[in-house]
């Protein structure tokens, strides 16, 4: 199946994108970008060529089978790993011959990140871990740090819940709580990496429902990596990797799932 891929200008409507796209550069810019790995004598095309684009306000789902790339394509997005090949903009600026330490200022300031396993300070309060990020970006009083965490645990339902620990919260607890953490330096995107992976389905829907909120509301970009349809179902736009590959990049659901089916086959 080839991909139908989102151009600047789209030509056609079959797949959903709007006929005008915003005159400003783009939040997110792939051009070829591939990223190979050593393996022994093997070697591994995680990516393979990826053209993407991304705006402001945009929440997308990536799927895949296992080794399609999703994960390294989200690292990659995430400045957590460089292409070999290609270009990455970053809100403009290029940042694939970034170091290591202005990879992790941009991320800072720009990427909130929710994980499967929640990543959170074990013997530390709610409050305590969403403070941690502040510590590192800019400078901020420890009461001005406290007001946000308070501020941002209100907002995904927890402000009743800020001295508990980890061990005192149910799994989608201590995931609103990540997600606050991720928001405690006002990032323009929320990367999420299979974020509801170890829940159960009614806590799943809860945490997917606080996603699009913050996308509606707080004009978040929102990226997810899942293999869960129900879940990339919620995103308004579905791209669909295979070999490293873009196969599929649509906001019509069951066009990218019949992709995904077909690239099981």
């Amino acid at each position: 199946m080839s991909a139908t891929v989102e151009s600047s200008i789209p030509q056609s409507h079959e797949n959903g994108f709007s006929s005008l796209e915003p005159a400003y550069h783009a939040l997110i810019e792939l051009r070829d970008v591939a990223k190979v790995y050593q393996l022994d004598e093997v070697e591994v095309r995680a990516l393979d060529g990826v053209d993407l684009t991304m705006h402001r306000g945009d929440y997308s789902a990536l799927i895949g089978p296992s080794g399609s790339g999703k994960s390294t394509l989200m690292n990659t997005l995430g400045c957590l790993d460089r292409p070999t090949r290609g270009s990455y903009r970053l809100d403009g600026i290029e940042v694939v011959n970034m170091s290591a330490d202005q990879r992790a200022r941009i991320r800072n300031a720009q990427i909130g990140f929710v994980f499967q396993n929640f990543n959170l300070l074990a013997r530390t309060s709610a409050l305590e871990n969403v403070e941690l990020p502040m510590l590192y970006g800019k400078r901020m009083s420890a009461r001005a740090r406290h007001d946000r965490a308070k501020e941002l645990l209100s907002l995904v339902g927890l402000g009743d819940r800020l001295d508990h620990h980890p061990g005192q919260l149910s799994g989608g607890q201590q995931q609103r709580v990540a997600i606050a953490r991720a928001l405690a330096t006002e990032p323009s995107i929320l990367m999420g990496d299979e974020p509801t992976g170890n829940l159960d389905s009614r806590t799943s829907r809860e945490v997917i429902d606080l996603f699009r909120q913050l996308n509606e509301t707080k004009s978040l970009t929102v990226i997810l990596v899942t293999h869960d349809l129900a879940v990339a179902k919620n995103a308004r736009r579905n791209i669909v990797l295979r070999d490293g590959k873009i196969i599929a990049d649509t906001r019509d659901h069951e066009f990218a799932a019949a992709a995904l089916r077909a690239s099981t086959e």
